[in-house]
């Protein structure tokens, strides 16, 4: 049978909507039941207090569960796995930080690679790093302690987090843009860093914001500058590393991934959702008071971000030849 012009007109443009239909109508579905988001450290620390903060805020938006699943180990690579090898269904998220970028070079063997098997979702925050001394030290700013260092060069134990942690790689990034020695005492963990530094057995560290802003304010640490390339909102006296030795920038950062070929309305919802959360004024000043530094975007302004990191840090990986432990 041979079908009127208009009428074939009319079903080759219904066939052609089914499948616009077709991902409308999974997008408006999904989530149909509880989403995990994998976290590759162990709970309490900053990374687990946003996800936990972003989970109930999509909870609420999404209608159903996002529950925290707590996988450290092997600095994060367990948990990321986990969820590169998990279906791309949506269902199954990740928790992306600055240690996903720094593993990819860190690691020379991983059963992954992260920015080809993990889809960018949405950028949550960056969280900046505070160089703290021992109130012992003798320097006061940035420039006394660059001519401290250099006038005691390797006599200056720098305590970092972990080799390969941010802390770690921050503080070979400051010691090689400023041309200086200090010896590097790797601990597990920022808590017993800070133990030691308050003790006065090692002298500099590059810090979490969450963990050293108390010590701040109760004078037990001295701090010199922050790591980002703008002044804290919570410490606004306090300099960049930035204003005195130029293009320094290190950060902590937090965002969602999911395994690849998971489908891009799913992607699309979650993170208009993640924007609208940060944009909320509770969940504003919650990461506010973590010293955090809001990053909304969409998923390919998350991935560019990723990329850029990755080779920065690779590049100071490299050059250093910093090794996993």
């Amino acid at each position: 049978m041979k079908l009127p012009r208009r009428n074939f007109l009319h079903l080759a443009a219904g066939a052609a909507a089914l499948p616009a239909v077709s991902r409308l109508a999974s997008a408006q579905a999904y989530p149909s039941r509880p989403v995990r988001i994998v976290v590759g450290l162990a709970p309490a620390g900053t990374n687990d207090i946003t996800a936990r903060l972003m989970g109930q805020w999509l909870s609420e938006r999404l209608g159903q569960q996002f529950v925290i699943e707590n996988r450290p180990g092997a600095g994060t690579n367990i948990a990321t796995e986990m969820v590169v090898r998990a279906p791309a269904d949506g269902y199954t998220l990740l928790l992306v930080g600055a240690y996903n970028a720094i593993n990819a070079t860190l690691y020379e063997k991983l059963n992954f690679n992260f920015i080809r098997d993990i889809a960018p979702v949405a950028s949550i925050g960056r969280v900046p790093l505070i160089m703290v001394v021992n109130p012992s030290v003798p320097a006061k700013t940035v420039p006394e302690f660059i001519v401290f260092a250099k006038a005691n060069p390797g006599k200056i134990s720098m305590a970092s987090a972990g080799n390969g942690t941010t802390p770690h790689v921050a503080g070979e990034l400051f010691k090689m843009m400023a041309g200086i020695d200090m010896v590097h005492v790797p601990y597990r963990g920022n808590g017993p860093a800070i133990t030691d530094l308050l003790g006065g057995q090692v002298q500099v560290l590059f810090a979490g914001t969450p963990e050293a802003i108390e010590h701040i304010r109760a004078g037990r640490l001295r701090p010199l500058a922050v790591t980002d390339t703008t002044r804290l909102e919570a410490l606004p006296d306090i300099p960049t590393v930035g204003e005195f030795v130029a293009g320094y920038e290190a950060s902590a950062w937090l965002g969602l991934g999911a395994p690849k070929n998971t489908p891009t309305e799913f992607i699309e919802k979650l993170n208009n959702a993640i924007n609208a959360g940060l944009a909320d004024p509770k969940i504003k000043a919650r990461l506010a008071e973590m010293g955090g530094i809001l990053l909304a975007g969409s998923p390919a302004d998350f991935g560019k971000f990723i990329a850029e990191e990755t080779d920065k840090w690779g590049k100071v990986i490299r050059a250093l030849n910093i090794k996993a432990e």
